[in-house]
């Protein structure tokens, strides 16, 4: 009777896991909790470094994640999984080949699309039996304008510990951050791979969890022995939201966040003169177009070069207010669209400026900030206070960061030291 029993019990487990099997979403359940706590091999600093999130056109439902290594693998994936979630989803990255004084570095890259508004996701990479730890990434909200994003100045370095000291800094007093901006120069050399080493080093781990919507500089131009050419390395780090036109793709772009759009543009058409003669004409010609066609209640251009010019005291300019050849160009085509905000860099300094409008103070013009410098590459107290400067940082200034709070009515620009005290503040509303 027992025997009997043990054996009608048996059956109808084997019955029931028949049957569970063959329920494929309950199946796939079972699979990837025993993948997710599967153990793999720790992937080393070897296979891949530098890993990091940059920004989409669109951060509620995608991101792009890249990383680097010395070895060129074909099986390469990313995995990815909504927290606390078994199932594990995969990716395989495109792959490029950056070969800079007869030394290769391969960079993968994978677009994430179709993910959920407002959800955290564990991601890692990995090949065969090797995985890397689980890093984060969150996307934005849907219809929700309330937002903060890091900003930070020229990080251009000979050493880059100040900058991570700095970043680091600000990101620890900042971790609800949904991305941060690098306003270009962001190494002082940008063909030297020790530099965006120690770029990568001084923004981990902010750059593991958040994306990064970097601003191309004249230094990233710069080969090892400081002569100009088309900015590769930099081209190939950061896989950046399409403009339309393949020949200038990552030379200048556009995204949205929240209720803002923002506009980053190539400053360094004298850099690309000799190489690429029409990027200036094709860049003016997509701005106009992308600045006409969005539909945010926001406009802010990020663009590296300055719009006004400075006197020093080898040459004063004292009262004139005198505007830089960019300034000129592009400071009609602001007025023209109500761009309400327009950040630069370039000079290492910090200036806030009256609100400007044909070329003149203007209650009803756009807010113009000169963002500082977060490096260590500093000009101590070289540039004179311009009549147009209605703040103006004690000098010699030391490096600084900026944080970016929007919300429903209004944009917050407030700067701080390295410390993380506040020196200025300014809001726009409408």
């Amino acid at each position: 009777m027992k025997k009997r029993i043990i054996i009608s019990v048996l059956l109808l487990i084997i019955i029931c896991a028949v049957g569970i099997m063959s329920y494929s979403p309950l199946r796939n359940k079972i699979e990837q909790i025993f993948f997710a706590t599967k153990v793999y091999n720790l992937l080393n600093s070897e296979e891949y470094m530098n890993l990091h999130q940059v920004i989409t056109k669109d951060s509620i439902n995608s991101r792009t994640i890249m990383w680097q290594s010395l070895n060129d693998r074909e099986d390469f994936i990313l995995e990815y999984k909504q927290e606390n979630e078994y199932e594990i989803l995969q990716a395989k990255p495109q792959k490029s080949v950056l070969d800079i004084d007869n030394k290769k570095i391969y960079i993968y890259s994978v677009t994430l699309e179709n993910l959920k508004a407002d959800m955290v996701y564990d991601y890692r990479l990995g090949f065969e039996n090797n995985r890397s730890d689980w890093y984060k990434l969150k996307t934005a909200k849907e219809n929700n304008n309330k937002f903060k994003a890091l900003i930070f100045p020229d990080s251009q370095s000979n050493d880059y510990t100040e900058w991570k000291s700095l970043a680091m800094n600000a990101w620890q007093n900042n971790q609800d951050s949904d991305f941060f901006i690098n306003m270009g120069d962001l190494v002082d050399n940008g063909y030297d791979l020790v530099q965006w080493n120690g770029w990568f080093d001084g923004v981990e781990p902010m750059v593991n969890n958040i994306p990064v919507a970097p601003v191309q500089g004249n230094h990233e131009t710069y080969t090892t022995d400081w002569q100009v050419s088309i900015p590769n390395v930099y081209l190939e780090m950061f896989k950046l939201p399409t403009n339309g036109n393949d020949k200038y793709q990552n030379q200048y772009y556009s995204f949205d966040y929240g209720d803002v759009h923002f506009t980053v543009i190539n400053t360094q058409d004298d850099e690309m003169a000799e190489f690429e003669p029409d990027l200036l004409n094709e860049q003016l010609k997509w701005l106009e177009n992308d600045l006409a066609t969005t539909d945010k209640k926001w406009k802010v251009v990020l663009m590296h070069r300055d719009i006004l010019n400075y006197g020093r005291d080898a040459k004063p300019l004292g009262d004139e207010i005198s505007f830089s050849r960019h300034g000129e160009i592009y400071m009609p085509i602001f007025d023209k669209y109500d761009v309400d905000a327009v950040l630069t860099a370039h000079l290492h300094t910090y200036r806030r400026r009256a609100l400007i409008r044909d070329f003149a103070q203007d209650e009803q013009g756009t807010l113009y900030i000169l963002t500082g410098v977060a490096g260590n590459v500093r000009y101590p107290s070289l540039w004179h206070k311009n009549p147009l400067d209605e703040y103006v940082p004690p000098q010699p200034e030391t490096n600084n960061y900026l944080v970016l709070e929007a919300d429903e009515n209004s944009l917050t620009f407030n700067c701080y030291l390295p410390d993380s005290t506040q020196i200025d503040t300014v809001t726009l509303t409408k």
